[in-house]
């Protein structure tokens, strides 16, 4: 056997929505380990703490297959990307794409990376139509005002959510 293919999937999670899911799933298919990599320098102030947004991410995979679960970690990170990328031994980063207003941010970043460290691909994944129009921080405004989230989250995110604004 080759060298393990190990990817990273960094993200705030705040909250962890369906299209991540998709995305995680996704991602199995083309690394042997996948590192989950919550962000803990939220700049706005996240909903969700870190502990509890990694008890979320570490929930909603339990109910992937064996196989997979085995092959997922959830490790939190503070700092440059690509360094935590080098510390677990990435030679992949993945990114979900939405839609086109998400690509110019994101190549900016992948050339970056490649700029910091040429070994570390960045590889994009376009989210399924039933899902780019979701992001979290459109699920938390909905959230917020009393809408029904549950077409957007796992059942286990939507009753956070409920709980936090004492709502729907």
């Amino acid at each position: 056997m080759g060298v393990e293919r190990i990817g990273v999937y960094p993200g705030t999670f705040d909250p962890v929505t369906s299209g991540h899911l998709e995305v995680i799933r996704r991602s199995m298919r083309l690394v042997d380990k996948l590192v989950i990599g919550p962000a803990t320098n939220i700049g706005k102030g996240p909903l969700f703490s870190l502990e509890e947004r990694i008890q979320i991410i570490q929930e909603d995979i339990a109910d992937f297959p064996e196989a997979d679960r085995q092959r997922i970690e959830v490790v939190p990170f503070d700092g440059l990307l690509i360094h935590f990328a080098r510390d677990v031994k990435a030679s992949l980063i993945i990114r979900g794409l939405r839609a086109v207003s998400d690509f110019e941010y994101e190549i900016q970043m992948a050339n970056m990376n490649a700029r910091m460290e040429p070994n570390v691909e960045t590889i994009f994944l376009m989210a399924s139509d039933r899902h780019q129009f979701i992001a979290s921080s459109l699920v938390k405004d909905i959230a917020r005002l009393g809408g029904d989230t549950s077409q957007f989250v796992s059942k286990k995110v939507f009753e956070r959510l409920k709980a936090k604004f004492g709502k729907g």
